[in-house]
């Protein structure tokens, strides 16, 4: 799926929680911590890591690819 970012970042676990795979930012924390996050497919333990555009989030086999935000 693809997120296309609002501003200059989004933390980790409100990106889960607002593209669905968490129902809430307590259990996309919960994920995180966990270990069932990786970012650019590597492991990432930190709740609030700032996610970037061009950045790619998978977990509980859902890729995410993060776009930039439109220019207004």
């Amino acid at each position: 799926m693809e997120f296309t970012l609002k501003g200059e970042f989004i933390e980790l676990c409100n990106l889960l929680k607002l593209t669905g795979i968490a129902d809430s930012g307590g259990q996309g924390k919960a994920m995180v911590a966990d270990g069932l996050v990786t970012v650019d497919g590597k492991p990432e333990s930190r709740k609030t890591a700032k996610i970037r555009a061009g950045q790619v989030v998978e977990c509980m086999e859902q890729t995410i690819q993060v776009l930039a935000a439109d220019p207004a």
